[in-house]
C-alpha cells in the first residue's frame, strides 16, 4: 500500500499484500462489507489494523465501523456468521464470526464522556470523519472504506506514521478527558512503535494526570503490561516518570530516582531499574521483577564507611511488589510468581566463595519453577559499564549453572523432599499429628538438603537421633 499515493479519501487500486487473506474475492471479511453495502450501509476496516497495514505489522483484530445502527448489524449479521455475540450490543458493537475469523462491527460513535465517570455516555454518530476523530491518536484514526478500498485519512495520520509521530486527532484537553487512559498509552506506543509525542502530549500528560484517577485498576494493568512487554519499553517508562504519570498508578517507579549524594557515589536506582527490564526478555513475569526488583531500596536506604547501603531491600520489596500488584488487580498467581522473583533476586549474590552441593540444592528448592527466570533475572541485573565487574558476574553465573545441571544428572533436583513420608514419621515415632511432625520432616529436609539422597535406613536413624534431643523416645 505504501507505494500508492495517498491522501484523504484516497482511492487504493489493489489490495495490500498484508490484507490479502482478509480481503482477497470470497474472503468473510469482503462478504461481510458486501453484504453491508447491499443493504445500503458504509463499511470501513478501522483504527490498529489501517496502521499496521503501513507499519508491515501482523493484523490482529478485525474491527470495523459502518452507519448502521445495532439493530441493523444484527440483522444483517445474523443469517451469514457462524456466530453472533451481543455483549456489547448497547455500547454499539455487535461480535461475530465466520469460518474462524472473527469481526467486532460498531456503529459510528460520537461519545461524551462525564467528567467523573469511567464510562461514556453512548452517543451514535452518522459519519466516519466525526468517529475517527473520538480516536485516541492520528496513527489510529484512519480508516479503509470497504468494499472499494478507499483510504479516509481526516486527521493526516499517515503523515504522522511516516513521521513517527503521536498526535491525538482533536486537542489533547478533549482527548485524555474523554479517556485519560490515552495517557498510559502514549507511553505504550512510544514503547511498542518507537513514536514520538508531540509536546502537546507531554505537557497534557503532565498537567492533567490526575484525571487517571478514574480509569480503573484493570485497564491500566493491562495498558502497563502492554507497555512493559514492548522489544524496548524504555522510552515508555521515562515517559510516565517524567510526566509524573507513574504517580497516579505507580508511585513507586518515581521514588526510585534517589538523588546523588555527593560523599557516598551510588547510580539512580530508577535508571538501573529501567536498564535491567530492557535487557530481560519481554516477557511479562520477568519484566515486572526486573521493574520491582530494587523498589525497596529507597526504604531501606542508609550509609557506611563503604559507601550505600539498603540492607533487606528485597524482602522490602517483595512486601512492596505484592501490594502494588494486587492493588494493580493482577492475577494472584501473577503476583506470587514476581514477589517471589524479587524476595530471591539478591540469593544467588550470597554465594561467594563457590558453589557447594548443599548451597546449589538450596537455592534450587527456593527458586522451584522459577529457576530459569531468577537466573536469567541475575544476569540482566549486571548493568555495570566496568567489564571486569561484569565479566565476573557471569563467569560466576556460568559455575552456578554448571553446578546445577552436574547435579541433576546425579539427583532428582527439581523435586527435592525429605526422605521419609509423614506417615513413615508418625509410625516411627508413635505420635499423632500435630506440630511435631512438621518439625521432624523439615529437620529430615535439611538433611537432605545438606548431604543429598541418603538411604532409608540412615533417614530413621537420624529421624531417632533427632526425636531423642527432642525428648521423644522412638516406637520404632
Amino acid at each position: 500500500m505504501g507505494a500508492h499515493p495517498v491522501g484523504d479519501n484516497a482511492p487504493v487500486s489493489d489490495v495490500p499484500p498484508r490484507l490479502v487473506p482478509l480481503l482477497g474475492p470470497g474472503t468473510p471479511l469482503q462478504e461481510l462489507a458486501t453484504r453491508l453495502a447491499d443493504a445500503g450501509h458504509e463499511c470501513h476496516l478501522v483504527g490498529g489494523p489501517v496502521r499496521d497495514v503501513f507499519l508491515d505489522r501482523p493484523i490482529v483484530d478485525i474491527d470495523l465501523c459502518t452507519d448502521a445502527r445495532p439493530d441493523a448489524i444484527e440483522r444483517i449479521v445474523a443469517p451469514w456468521a457462524d456466530h453472533v455475540w451481543l455483549q456489547g450490543q448497547r455500547f454499539g458493537t455487535i461480535g461475530a464470526r465466520k469460518d474462524g475469523a472473527a469481526f467486532e462491527i460498531t456503529t459510528y460513535r460520537a461519545d461524551v464522556y462525564l467528567s467523573d465517570s469511567r464510562k461514556p455516555q453512548v452517543e451514535f454518530g452518522d459519519d466516519i470523519e466525526t468517529d475517527l476523530g473520538r480516536r485516541d491518536f492520528t496513527v489510529n484514526a484512519m480508516a479503509l472504506r470497504l468494499p472499494d478500498l478507499e483510504l479516509v485519512d481526516p486527521y493526516d495520520g499517515l503523515v504522522d506514521l511516516v513521521a513517527k509521530r503521536l498526535r491525538t486527532p482533536l486537542s489533547v484537553e478533549v482527548s485524555f478527558s474523554d479517556d485519560p487512559l490515552r495517557m498510559l498509552r502514549a507511553a505504550r506506543f512510544v514503547a511498542q512503535l518507537g513514536f514520538e509525542p508531540v509536546p502537546e502530549i507531554v505537557e497534557g500528560m503532565a498537567r492533567m494526570r490526575d484525571r487517571l484517577g478514574i480509569v480503573s485498576a484493570e485497564r491500566i494493568r493491562d495498558e502497563l503490561s502492554k507497555l512493559i512487554v514492548a522489544p524496548d519499553p524504555t522510552a515508555g517508562l521515562w515517559l510516565l516518570a517524567r510526566t509524573k504519570l507513574a504517580d497516579e498508578f505507580l508511585p513507586e517507579l518515581n521514588a526510585m530516582s534517589l538523588e546523588q549524594d555527593p560523599i557516598h557515589r551510588h547510580k539512580d536506582v530508577l535508571t538501573h531499574s529501567i536498564a535491567v527490564v530492557a535487557n530481560t526478555r519481554p516477557e511479562l513475569l520477568v519484566r515486572l521483577a526486573a521493574l520491582f526488583h530494587d523498589v525497596g531500596k529507597p526504604k531501606t536506604r542508609g550509609f557506611n564507611r563503604q559507601g550505600v547501603t539498603f540492607h533487606h531491600h528485597e524482602v522490602v520489596g517483595a512486601r512492596m511488589t505484592r501490594e502494588r500488584m494486587t492493588a494493580l488487580r493482577y492475577p494472584n498467581d501473577v503476583v506470587e510468581r514476581v514477589t517471589r522473583l524479587v524476595y530471591l533476586h539478591l540469593r544467588f549474590h550470597t554465594y561467594r566463595m563457590g558453589w557447594t552441593d548443599s548451597a546449589v540444592r538450596r537455592y534450587v528448592r527456593d527458586a522451584g519453577d522459577l529457576l530459569d527466570e531468577l537466573n536469567h533475572l541475575t544476569r540482566c541485573d549486571c548493568t555495570t559499564r566496568n567489564q571486569r565487574k561484569a565479566a565476573e558476574l557471569s563467569r560466576r553465573m556460568d559455575d552456578l549453572e554448571a553446578r546445577i545441571e552436574e547435579l541433576r544428572a546425579e539427583e532428582e533436583l527439581a523435586a527435592i523432599r525429605p526422605p521419609l513420608d509423614g506417615r513413615q514419621v508418625m509410625e516411627f515415632l508413635g505420635v499423632a499429628p500435630g506440630p511435631v511432625i512438621g518439625r521432624a520432616l523439615d529437620h529430615l529436609l535439611e538433611v537432605r538438603l545438606d548431604e543429598g539422597p541418603i538411604e532409608q535406613a540412615d533417614a530413621f536413624e537420624r529421624l531417632r537421633v533427632w526425636a531423642r534431643e527432642q525428648g521423644i523416645e522412638p516406637k520404632g
